[in-house]
């Protein structure tokens, strides 16, 4: 269901993409057994050893959740939690970190940027990379590494592998993924690091000192805490279903109407008022969404067939967003330079057509969001 535009696509002599030739790996060859017991091993050396055992960045999404319950439950583990805030958070999913914390009984500690710096930061990354998120992807892995060399606390833990989507890694042993500073330059920060974008937008009102937060921490001061950051997807067999379940009946965690998905996908990206937009810039620069990367997962899982998923994906695939309006407005750019930008950043062979495009439905709670500008 994806197309030869998808991000880090390569194709053996049969036509096969390395994504799928790395899921046949992850379910043949992996004794996820063994995998658990190393997990284990690595972190028993953390254990104790300090005020908290581990770090565990954590957005409120079904993976981060499903992350910090089984650290919390599983593991006994006794985590500092992190939050990144990249402004734009959902009522139901502010409700669901509430609950989880309480339920769970962690400690948390909540960032959240300059909305004026940030609104600089989404204009000046559309234009560069037709994604507007830099602040977000940077910061919500850059700022968690600062926390981790203030408080001393050498362990993080992660949620999925990106391994489960795209080629930056794979399941292999010679290759499996550690969140440091070479994934933050290969996939994270979209090519762009914090000196650079200071550089870009050199205003005269932003200053290098507000892009503090989008810093990764110098590699000395990492070695200097002995870090070890890790995926906790690359010790169990990821299953986002199987693990929604899980938290909606220990934790409570509700899901919500997401933008651009069908109902069987309304656990993903709950947190976030403007996915939909980010998912719809993915359909006008490479003529997929995130129903054709959902509903992939789910063939590859044997969940669903490639017929069922050829109907949600033509389904849902071309709808713009009713949450481009909040986009705009709080932008404060109009809706011709929103496309004459994104259509900038087209992946050959795709091209956009106008014609095949249908209104989505606004989102139950969008009137509800604040629309104060922010540039």
């Amino acid at each position: 269901m994806l197309p030869e535009t998808y991000e880090t696509f390569e194709f053996d002599k049969e036509g096969v993409c390395n994504v799928c030739n790395n899921h046949k790996h992850q379910k043949s060859k992996i004794d996820w057994n063994k995998r658990a017991e190393r997990f284990e091993e690595l972190v028993k050396d953390f254990r104790g050893k300090g005020d908290y055992d581990c770090l565990v960045p954590f957005s409120g999404g079904k993976d981060s959740t499903y992350v910090l319950y089984e650290i919390v439950v599983k593991h006994k583990l006794k985590p500092l939690v992190i939050s990144f805030d990249h402004g734009f958070f959902r009522e139901q999913h502010t409700k669901n970190i509430e609950k989880t914390l309480k339920i769970l009984g962690t400690d948390h500690m909540v960032f959240k940027p300059n909305m004026k710096i940030v609104g600089k930061l989404m204009l000046e990354s559309l234009k560069r990379k037709g994604d507007f998120c830099w602040h977000c992807h940077t910061g919500i892995f850059a700022y968690p590494m600062q926390i981790a060399v203030k408080f001393n606390i050498p362990l993080i833990i992660w949620g999925e592998s990106q391994a489960e989507y795209n080629g930056y890694y794979d399941f292999d042993e010679k290759n499996m993924e550690e969140k440091d500073e070479e994934s933050f330059n290969r996939y994270i920060n979209l090519g762009i690091n914090a000196e650079d974008m200071y550089g870009f937008i050199k205003d005269g009102v932003i200053s290098e000192r507000d892009l503090a937060p989008f810093k990764y921490p110098k590699l000395r001061d990492l070695k200097r805490i002995g870090y070890k950051s890790l995926c906790y997807g690359t010790f169990i067999n990821w299953d986002p279903a199987k693990q929604t379940e899980i938290i909606m009946k220990e934790l409570d965690w509700k899901k919500d109407e997401v933008e651009g998905l069908p109902p069987e996908f309304w656990m993903e990206k709950i947190e976030c008022r403007v996915n939909g937009i980010r998912d719809w810039l993915k359909y006008v620069k490479r003529g997929f969404g995130r129903t054709a990367q959902s509903v992939a997962r789910e063939i590859r899982l044997g969940k669903m067939t490639k017929e069922e998923g050829k109907i949600l994906v033509d389904k849902y695939h071309a709808k713009k967003p009713k949450s481009l309006e909040y986009f705009l407005k709080i932008m404060d750019i109009t809706e011709k330079e929103f496309m004459e930008i994104a259509l900038k950043h087209q992946i050959s062979p795709w091209q956009y057509d106008d014609t095949l495009v249908s209104e989505g439905k606004k989102l139950h709670d969008q009137d509800q969001w604040d629309d104060t500008p922010i540039r």
